[in-house]
């Protein structure tokens, strides 16, 4: 019923309101100066985009190497590579029961990796491959349940929630269990540590704050909750004292991190849109300056104020990958295999470079990108065929194709200057 109010509300406002340029609602309205070389048919999951300007090359000198893993705002840049693509070590574990898993992530040490496996085994591998030490906190009837594990560090405590609604901390020494706690819900998201406190998002759309002394709630923010369940893992960023997520209903909410207090929210999908959120995909949030980048697989890709939650402009680009910023341009990759090169500041795309042509029409049909990094001069995308596509940064060309797995790939991660992809079964890292 708040719901249907609140439609018959917005609906009478918009019939007598005036157009102001600086409208949350009308700056979706702002059109894109390359509109015309995009082509919408059949419905917002079916686009076809032409390429432009592809044979300019983008100004990418003296970019700089963030080098990092971590970022409490997602923003992390351009990392370090050479890019030999030398495969030398294999971490491996059990295999998962389901392939397609391709939202996971390990956690990267100086010394080594931390990941798990299919029964929910917390694994810590020396940079040998070593095992330093193997930890399983699941009863007989959770391991069946393929647990799906999140890692964050703070200094040398672990804390690890799942997919089954477990919270834990862990001392990162030995694997030795400091707190276990449950939720009522299974946790989707990934996790930001600030100060003495965690935060993480459940699939009842709550973002809930715990002490890491404990595990206690410091407090919890719930939105509107879903009917169905996503297998994309929910966005947060930390910028300041205030806490942003997105649910998988398409709303951004900022929170302040201190006493859980709403300072704003924004709803990005029509009541019509979050009736089927069944295939409805975020990419990560990820923060700039004074503003929150993302986008989703409804032909949407937004600039939000951070402060007021105010929309910069829009852009109709399909994408559910994290977008990475370098210098003024933010890169990304549609859903159907197109690169783009979008201005930071106003939003108009500098260039659309078709990187799934190599494949034929038939096959595409098939491919979905996974994931992408980027190093100094090169972008490693990794696809659901199991294929590496290595990209020539400046101009968007394709260089190499690599065979990596049989099936889904991980985003391509990387760090320390080597690369690293999960497939099922093993952490694979390359040199």
């Amino acid at each position: 019923m708040i719901r249907i109010f609140i439609f018959f509300f917005t609906s009478l406002i918009l019939t007598n309101c005036s157009l102001n340029e600086n409208s949350k609602i009308w700056n979706k309205k702002k059109k894109i100066e390359v509109d015309a070389n995009i082509k919408i048919i059949f419905d917002e999951k079916q686009i076809i985009y032409n390429e432009l300007n592809e044979n300019i090359n983008l100004n990418l000198s003296k970019i700089d190497i963030k080098n990092k893993i971590l970022d409490d705002k997602n923003n992390f840049g351009v990392q370090n590579y050479s890019g030999k693509l030398k495969k030398i070590k294999n971490y491996k574990f059990s295999k998962f029961k389901y392939e397609n898993e391709k939202d996971l992530t390990p956690l990267f040490l100086k010394d080594g990796i931390i990941f798990f496996d299919s029964k929910g085994s917390i694994i810590r591998f020396s940079n040998n491959q070593k095992i330093i030490w193997k930890k399983n906190y699941y009863s007989k009837f959770e391991k069946k349940n393929n647990p799906k594990l999140s890692f964050a560090l703070l200094d040398k405590k672990l804390v690890v929630v799942d997919n089954l609604s477990n919270v834990f901390l862990i001392n990162l020494e030995n694997g030795n269990l400091i707190w276990k706690k449950r939720n009522n819900y299974p946790f989707n998201s990934e996790i930001k540590i600030n100060d003495d406190r965690f935060f993480v998002i459940d699939l009842n759309n709550v973002l809930r704050c715990y002490f890491i002394r404990d595990g206690s709630e410091c407090w919890n923010y719930e939105t509107e909750k879903t009917l169905t369940i996503t297998n994309s893992k929910n966005s947060l960023l930390i910028s300041e004292n205030t806490v942003y997520f997105i649910n998988n209903l398409g709303d951004l909410t900022a929170i302040d991190l201190s006493s859980g207090a709403l300072v704003w929210q924004l709803p990005t999908q029509s009541s019509e849109i979050k009736n089927i959120t069944y295939n409805f995909e975020n990419s990560k949030l990820v923060s700039e300056g004074k503003n929150i980048f993302f986008s989703n697989n409804k032909n949407e890709f937004y600039s939000i104020d951070l402060k007021n939650g105010s929309i910069n402009w829009i852009n109709n680009i399909s994408s559910s990958l994290t977008p990475i910023l370098i210098k003024n341009f933010i890169i990304t990759i549609s859903d159907n295999g197109y690169l783009f090169a979008i201005d930071k500041e106003k939003g108009n795309i500098i260039k659309i470079k078709d990187i799934y042509k190599i494949y034929s029409n038939n096959q595409r049909k098939k491919i979905k990108p996974t994931g992408f990094s980027i190093s100094q001069d090169k972008i490693y995308l990794s696809n659901n065929d199991g294929k590496l596509i290595i990209i020539e940064l400046k101009t968007g060309n394709v260089l190499k194709v690599e065979k990596i797995a049989r099936n889904i790939l991980s985003k391509p991660f990387l760090y320390n200057n080597y690369l690293f992809m999960i497939k099922n079964g093993a952490v694979v890292q390359y040199e």
